[in-house]
């Protein structure tokens, strides 16, 4: 009968089994769903909002006039609550929908009222301000007296937000001023998007938006400000600001994206490729931003499909799940928005969102031209 144990060798030295079993050598560990190559940005904490008895406010102005400037933008608090803030509403609207959030009890609180009433009056504003017959596609100056009148609106709208402190009013009202678009090159970006966003963080730094609000900030206030913008840009043939937007997604929005991918991250149905499904966009899209925003961007285009319009928006279509879509948006936020110099010198800085120490201090490196930069979908 065979023994499991070998017999001596040619040379008459014993084998044992465990020398004649060659060593093992382990694999490589894969990596799995928990330990991703380039994990998508995490949403940091938020802080609460600063004590303001004794706070004296400031008219925001731009303080990132060289590299340097906006290296210390990167490392400061600011940076970081603008990320957090952002990263939390985008949170919010995760596994909701607009008609949802709608039934929910802070649709009816008193802030997202008085919101929503800023906007409506900001409609009618504009149907006060028709366009001039110049016979130009683009840049109608109209625009300029739609602006004049919001500014003009601006400190009743916040009164009505329960702001008194005038100081605080001329503060903030630099934000509200600018999410409507620039009035000397008449034009309108993801950089005018962004400062509605900051506008709403400063009423959240003024405890006039409290965090429980925010799944109703981000799908009924911030949808409806894309509402009133659509017709902003309709009205004056606002042109884009930089080319094609500053990402390539969108010639003039990119929230909706990051916002909208959170909402459809655990959806069982709706897959990124569902985007090219016109019977799921048209009956989905008043419910889901991403979709909305899809449906919007294919309406005003002169040529058909996404491919030739929007390749940036039909490559990331192919992605296997919207956690992956999310991901890459937030790399975008943070590389392509707030980490571009050509995009952050347009900041505005004031007591509610301080500049870093030492900012403006030297600004011998001037911007040069917008470096786009890549798309960071790995």
């Amino acid at each position: 009968m065979p023994s499991a144990v070998l017999t001596a060798n040619d040379q008459g030295g014993p084998q044992t089994t465990a020398k004649a079993i060659p060593k093992l050598i382990p694999r490589r560990k894969p990596q799995t769903a928990d330990q991703p190559v380039n994990p998508p940005p995490s949403t940091p904490s938020l802080p609460l909002p600063p004590p303001l008895d004794s706070h004296v406010y400031s008219h925001p102005t731009r303080r990132i006039l060289s590299e340097r400037d906006h290296k210390l933008f990167l490392a400061s608090p600011t940076h970081d609550l603008i990320v957090s803030f952002v990263f939390h509403l985008s949170d919010a609207a995760g596994d909701q929908t607009v008609s949802g959030v709608k039934q929910l009890p802070i649709a009816k609180d008193p802030a997202i009222v008085a919101l929503l009433a800023v906007l409506d009056e900001a409609e009618e504003r504009l149907k006060q301000c028709p366009a001039q017959d110049t016979g130009s596609r683009f840049g109608n100056p109209a625009f300029r007296d739609f602006l004049q009148l919001v500014e003009e609106s601006s400190p009743a709208w916040h009164k009505k937000l329960g702001i008194t402190n005038d100081g605080a009013i001329n503060e903030i009202s630099a934000y509200l001023a600018q999410s409507f678009g620039n009035g000397t090159r008449i034009d309108y970006g993801s950089g005018h998007e962004l400062n509605f966003i900051l506008w709403l963080l400063c009423l959240r730094q003024l405890s006039i938006l409290p965090d429980s609000i925010f799944p109703a900030l981000a799908l009924l206030i911030f949808p409806r400000y894309l509402k009133l913008m659509r017709d902003v840009q309709s009205t004056y043939y606002l042109e884009p600001a930089g080319s094609h937007g500053v990402w390539g997604l969108d010639d003039y929005q990119f929230l909706p994206f990051l916002i909208g991918a959170s909402q459809l991250v655990d959806h069982r149905h709706i897959r990124p490729l569902s985007i090219h499904n016109e019977m799921i966009v048209d009956e989905c899209a008043g419910d889901y931003l991403y979709l909305d925003q899809i449906k919007w961007v294919n309406a005003t285009k002169t040529v058909q499909g996404l491919r030739w319009h929007s390749p940036m928006l039909d490559d990331i279509s192919s992605a296997k799940s919207w956690s992956k879509v999310e991901a890459g948006m937030r790399k975008m936020f943070l590389a392509e928005v707030l980490g571009k110099l050509p995009v952050a010198q347009h900041f505005l800085f004031g007591s509610l969102l301080p500049a870093a120490e030492g900012m403006s201090q030297d600004a011998e490196s001037r911007v040069g031209e917008e470096d786009l930069g890549r798309l960071l979908w790995d």
